[in-house]
C-alpha cells in the first residue's frame, strides 16, 4: 500500500526562522527554537487525514563548522518530541559536496519515499524557499511555496503561494475531500 506525505521544511515552515539582513537562519539552540503559530492543528489535522507528516531539512551550517551535528540533532529530537512527526530526514553537507540529499536536489524526499512506501505524485511539499520548492517539484510533488519576501531569490513556479502551513493544510485537506 503507498501512502501520501506532507513534506515539509524545518525552518520557517514549523518553527520560526532567525532572520539577519532579511536572510532566514536555523535557531542556533534548544532555547531559539519557536513552533511557530497554528503548526500543531495542522500537522494534527493532516495526521488524522492519514497523512504521513516527514521533514526534510538543509542544516549545512554542520558542513561549515559553525555549529554541530549533535546540535541539529537535539533541536530535530526536540521537534519530533513536541510534534506529531513521522521522521525528519536532514542533510548536513554544503553545496560544494555536491551530494543527492541538498535542497534542490530531491534525494531527501526520494529517501523517504523509499522508507515509507510514499507515493509521491499523492504528497505535498511545503516550503519557505526556492530550494525547498524546487526539491518538491523533482520529486513529482505538489509543492506550496510560504513566501516571507526573504531577501533572496524567490522560485519562479510553485502550484499554490500561502502564508503559512496551516493555510497549506487547509488547502491540501479541501483538495482531498473534493
Amino acid at each position: 500500500m503507498t501512502l501520501g506525505a506532507v513534506f515539509m521544511d524545518r525552518d520557517g515552515v514549523i518553527n520560526e526562522a532567525i532572520l539577519r539582513k532579511g536572510k532566514p537562519y536555523p535557531p542556533a539552540s534548544l532555547d531559539q527554537l519557536v513552533i511557530l503559530p497554528g503548526v500543531l492543528e495542522a500537522l494534527s489535522s493532516l495526521r488524522a487525514a492519514g497523512f504521513l507528516l516527514i521533514v526534510v531539512t538543509n542544516q549545512p551550517d554542520v558542513a561549515r563548522g559553525s555549529t554541530s551535528k549533535e546540535s541539529v540533532d537535539l533541536l530535530n529530537a526536540a521537534l519530533k518530541k513536541q510534534l506529531p512527526l513521522d521522521a525528519i530526514f536532514t542533510c548536513y553537507h554544503d553545496n560544494a559536496d555536491n551530494c543527492d540529499c541538498r535542497k534542490p536536489k530531491p534525494g531527501l524526499l526520494l529517501t523517504a519515499a523509499r522508507d515509507f512506501g510514499i507515493d509521491l505524485t499523492c504528497s505535498y511539499m511545503v516550503g519557505d524557499r526556492r530550494c525547498d520548492v524546487e526539491a518538491g517539484q523533482q520529486a513529482g510533488c505538489k509543492t506550496f511555496y510560504i513566501d516571507y519576501g526573504y531577501a533572496e531569490k524567490q522560485p519562479e513556479f510553485f502550484n499554490f503561494r500561502v502564508s503559512s502551513l496551516q493555510e497549506a493544510a487547509l488547502m491540501i485537506l479541501k483538495e482531498c475531500i473534493l
